[in-house]
């Protein structure tokens, strides 16, 4: 009969983490260093809207581990660490007349037909299309960029800040793995590696397994030089 895990109750070794992040962030580096530390515990990861980044968290049974939030974000019941800022840009056909400069202020745009929903999905399609201006952060526009379309830097507009979010209460130990990625946390540190070594079975480190090496392997002692005997009086 098989073991039966108690009802609420969290597997002691979970192998998968799942993270959200809003659109605009890059997930690439943490995703490779994840791989290469954790190679039994799959990382997931789903892209959400910004409307939704709460509820992926809190609802349903399907919901993220974490999420790469843009704030602000209602902290009930959330853990929240921000972690960096971005720069706002306006986005405008190529043939508009702002396209010709370099960076533009909130002035510059008075009297110009702004998107009223900027995080709508064809946000880039109706400001080619339609000349609408589209405000927007500097990762988001990136991830649009086409020839038709120019990105300035608004130099006097608010910056918006992205953050790492997880539930209050959670008790995944792999998302305090995940935060010692995010925030730099290197493979040595005594932390991560105690972390590993009890539930992920990772090998040892180099250092480890030549030190075991020298202890384990005895050294052959070379054989005493033959003492020569003192000649007796006679």
């Amino acid at each position: 009969m098989e073991n039966q895990q108690p009802a609420g109750q969290r597997d002691a070794r979970p192998d998968r983490l799942r993270i959200g992040f809003v659109p605009g962030v890059t997930l690439t580096k943490w995703r490779r260093i994840w791989a290469e530390r954790f190679r039994r515990a799959t990382l997931e990861t789903l892209e959400v809207p910004r409307v939704e980044q709460r509820d992926a968290l809190i609802d349903g049974d399907d919901r993220l581990d974490m999420c790469f939030v843009r704030l602000p974000i209602d902290r009930d019941g959330l853990h929240v660490i921000p972690l960096y800022e971005e720069q706002p840009v306006v986005v405008v056909p190529k043939d508009h007349p702002l396209a010709e400069f370099d960076e533009v202020s909130l002035d510059d745009l008075a009297g110009e037909p702004i998107l009223p929903d900027p995080e709508s999905p064809d946000a880039a399609d109706r400001t080619a299309w339609a000349g609408g201006l589209w405000l927007t952060p500097q990762s988001v526009a990136r991830t649009q960029s086409r020839k038709d379309l120019a990105i300035l830097p608004l130099t006097d507009a608010e910056a918006t800040t992205i953050g790492l979010a997880w539930r209050v209460g959670d008790d995944n130990p792999l998302i305090e793995e995940f935060i010692g990625i995010v925030r730099g946390r290197t493979v040595n540190s005594s932390r991560t590696q105690s972390a590993r070594e009890a539930r992920h079975g990772d090998r040892e480190p180099d250092k480890a397994k030549k030190a075991q090496k020298r202890t384990s392997t005895p050294v052959a002692k070379a054989a005493p030089k033959p003492r020569r005997g003192i000649p007796k009086k006679r």
